[in-house]
């Protein structure tokens, strides 16, 4: 039996930045070669890839409001602030759900800023698996090469689990403690066990996506 869900799309980007020495969200995307000047940005494109299959889309800043609010609107998103973004990562996927749930929603699929945008494919067969999913199902994540990432999409349930525990909690130990209610879909897509902490590991990407 499938289930029909309300996507709301959720992008954490209220953190620091500090490894990569500049806010993550504003790197260009895809990486500029030489001869090549991108056009959209991390935020940006994580923007466009969820809006085709969420009803919309809510971004968690910190310091950097003022910075990413401008893209933000022009790509059709909304903002939410974490008020205390020192808290940690898990603090800010706490104000976000919150969000999607104030609105009403009862699933979304989560990024990190820091994470290249996945392709529209790669979302359609989270999003179609976690729709045929039975109801036991809380979550989909995918999975590359053994290795799980993001997007990952959440129903009511996890959310709920994720918003019963402290601030400084760690989403992996959330899934862990529910592992009979997750669903990990194999994806062709590396993209998706990819983050991008530091300046050498943007400039792989460019090595990686040519």
């Amino acid at each position: 039996m499938t289930r029909a869900s309300s996507f709301a799309g959720v992008i954490l980007a209220a953190g620091d930045s500090s490894r990569m020495g500049r806010d993550k969200a504003l790197l260009p995307w895809p990486p500029a070669g030489a001869e090549q000047i991108s056009s959209e940005t991390f935020l940006s494109a994580a923007i466009r890839s969820f809006l085709f299959a969420a009803e919309f889309v809510v971004v968690v800043v910190g310091k950097n409001e003022a910075t990413l609010a401008p893209i933000i609107y022009s790509y059709g998103a909304s903002l939410v602030a974490n008020p205390a973004p020192a808290r940690g990562q898990f603090s800010s996927l706490q104000v976000g759900l919150r969000e999607v749930l104030n609105h009403g929603r009862d699933a979304a699929m989560v990024t990190l800023v820091d994470r290249p945008p996945v392709s529209a494919a790669t979302i359609q067969t989270l999003r179609d698996a976690f729709e045929a999913a039975g109801d036991n199902i809380w979550a989909t994540v995918p999975e590359f090469s053994g290795k799980h990432g993001h997007p990952y999409l959440v129903g009511r349930e996890m959310m709920e689990a994720f918003l019963r525990v402290p601030a400084t909690s760690i989403a992996r130990d959330i899934e862990h403690q529910h592992q009979e209610h997750i669903q990990y879909v194999r994806v062709d897509d590396p993209l998706v066990a990819l983050n991008i902490n530091t300046p050498e590991e943007y400039a792989g990407l460019l090595a990686r996506l040519s």
